[in-house]
């Protein structure tokens, strides 16, 4: 069951954030790069997407929170599925944000991967996302950025005041360990997937 559940768009430090939830006993947690590691993820996911109205808790089913896509996509079914969850909106300036994701998560869906199973991974992630959430319009700035900041202002116009965390990965431990209620380790908070280190991680999975 769902404990935590992360409504930002990807590039605004979901997959740091999601180290840090699973560092505080919130894990495992999902993220698309679950979908890299476990084929059959692509298949759930693709089924979710076409049903629209999917048993979330089969779904989830071994995972106690969700940050990034596909997830992010159905943040108002998660809220609503999921009551006595806690979410938390990640954030960033929106030409920043929309510069990295530009430069990472885009550019690598323009690749076509040789392998079958890379293939349908692109083809969802274009479904889900580029063609979902953008309407096949990422690539005009003002657009990509305007569907963003919506998002963000829906997540914090519909989810109640007490169960929403505004964060910012820079922040660290301090307001995330505050608003789960647990103890804040002794240890630097983990800052990951910056957009070089993404390129080299797409460059090595697609066997370049």
């Amino acid at each position: 069951m769902l404990e935590v559940i992360g409504a930002g768009f990807g590039r605004t430090g979901t997959l740091s954030l999601k180290l840090a939830l699973e560092r505080l006993g919130f894990g495992p947690c999902h993220h698309m790069t679950v979908l890299i590691d476990d084929p059959e993820q692509i298949d759930r996911w693709t089924r979710v997407l076409e049903d629209g109205d999917p048993d979330w808790d089969e779904v989830y089913r071994g995972y106690r929170a969700t940050t990034d896509w596909p997830g992010v996509a159905f943040w108002r079914q998660l809220v609503e599925h999921y009551p006595e969850a806690r979410v938390i909106l990640t954030v960033r300036d929106p030409r920043s944000w929309y510069e990295s994701a530009h430069e990472s998560i885009f550019r690598a869906t323009a690749i076509h991967p040789a392998d079958p199973l890379g293939a349908r991974r692109r083809r969802f992630v274009q479904r889900l996302v580029w063609d979902g959430d953008f309407g096949g319009r990422f690539e005009d700035p003002e657009h990509a950025m305007a569907v963003f900041t919506a998002h963000n202002d829906a997540v914090r116009r519909e989810v109640p005041a007490d169960r929403l965390l505004e964060f910012r990965v820079r922040q660290g431990w301090g307001p995330l360990c505050d608003f789960l209620g647990v103890p804040v380790p002794g240890e630097a908070f983990p800052r990951t997937n910056d957009r070089q280190e993404f390129a080299e991680r797409v460059a090595q999975r697609e066997g370049r």
